[in-house]
């Protein structure tokens, strides 16, 4: 898909509208690849898409909105629930060393450079965006056989126009068989990351996300890594950035390892998709063991919102559940490890009578 045609031939036929720049490529070769980097994704591209759900949402019916993932409440309930850690955050990535800087502050100074550094923390801690799947594309424009058989490669083309954001560019395939089709997602990925790279992401998927290389992954316990370059390779809304971030998750949940994403922009949607699942159970007594009580019972309060018909909704609303009473509340209704839930909290409340005690 790389090799460039300097003759249309047949392909001329093709309609092209006036003022619009569009370039053949043969599906041949090997495109050239970008340095693959951990970025943040592109915010214009991230808010366009979710502006596009959400009134997608709000139009599709006019009874009880469920909550989304870029509500505020949710958003406030999620970035509370990640943490803060500013030596996770800042810890030192893999590059050439160098001399450590050390510098004298007063007191007012120290003071001024925490903020600093908390506020950068907050940029880092952003939240990639959680999206619905993308609609394939198998839109056929035209079927002209009397192109079948002229050529044996397909032929792509895509208008290069830089006024036109990418997700209205036109870019369509002309197969061999002489079908015209509009360009599927996967091609349409490919095509614009040709013509307008994006630092971080490969013209072809990096082989790190083959299944035997993410077990690989999940075994040094990298999923963070794996995360990270997920964001930067993949759109927000295509099947292989939900696929593999589930996947992820998934294999923290079943080794409970919660705490490598705390304090990392991937934490709040690791919890957004347990409690759309409805499995918050081990995400909880995590949050419980390591005396981080004010978050567990946020997270049973976004189940709640998510799911307000359940048993344990309806209860904790009657009885006006707070604290450890809606913990409790949740574990007797919807848990379930609802019994391992009471052991940990009765743990919890022993040791915080015995520390009590003690000072």
């Amino acid at each position: 898909m790389a090799t460039l045609r300097a003759s249309l031939s047949p392909w001329s036929l093709l309609t092209r509208s006036q003022g619009a720049k569009r370039v053949c490529f043969r599906a041949r070769g090997r495109p050239r690849s970008v340095a693959l980097l951990q970025l943040l994704p592109g915010p214009c591209e991230a808010k366009m898409l979710c502006r596009r759900f959400s009134s997608e949402a709000e139009s599709g019916s006019s009874e009880i909105k469920k909550p989304t993932f870029m509500d505020e409440e949710v958003q406030n309930i999620l970035i509370k629930m990640t943490g803060l850690d500013l030596q996770k955050i800042f810890k030192p990535a893999v590059q050439e060393l160098k001399p450590p800087t050390y510098k004298l502050m007063t007191q007012a100074q120290l003071e001024e450079a925490t903020r600093r550094a908390v506020e950068a923390a907050k940029v880092r801690l952003k939240m990639p965006p959680v999206l619905e799947e993308r609609t394939p594309i198998n839109d056929v424009l035209a079927e002209d056989k009397i192109l079948e058989g002229t050529e044996t490669a397909k032929y792509v083309f895509t208008d290069i126009s830089y006024s036109i954001p990418h997700r209205e560019r036109f870019i369509v395939v002309r197969e061999p068989s002489g079908t015209l089709r509009k360009a599927s997602w996967e091609e349409r990925d490919r095509m614009i990351q040709v013509y307008f790279p994006k630092e971080g992401r490969r013209t072809l998927t990096p082989i790190i996300f083959k299944e035997e290389n993410l077990k690989t992954m999940y075994s040094l316990d990298r999923h963070v890594d794996v995360l990270n370059l997920c964001v930067a390779q993949f759109e927000p809304d295509s099947a292989e950035y939900i696929k593999i971030h589930h996947q992820t998750y998934e294999d923290i949940d079943k080794h409970g390892k919660y705490d490598l994403l705390r304090s990392t922009r991937h934490f709040g949607g690791m919890a957004w998709y347990f409690v759309n699942k409805k499995k918050i159970d081990g995400l909880l007594i995590d949050q419980i063991q390591r005396d981080l009580v004010d978050d567990a019972t946020s997270l049973v309060q976004l189940y709640h919102i998510l799911h307000p018909d359940g048993q344990s909704a309806q209860e904790a609303k009657e009885q006006a559940a707070e604290g450890l009473h809606l913990i409790k509340v949740f574990a007797k209704t919807e848990a379930q490890k609802g019994a391992y839930i009471e052991l940990t909290l009765q743990a919890y409340q022993e040791a915080s009578i015995s520390h009590s005690a003690a000072s």
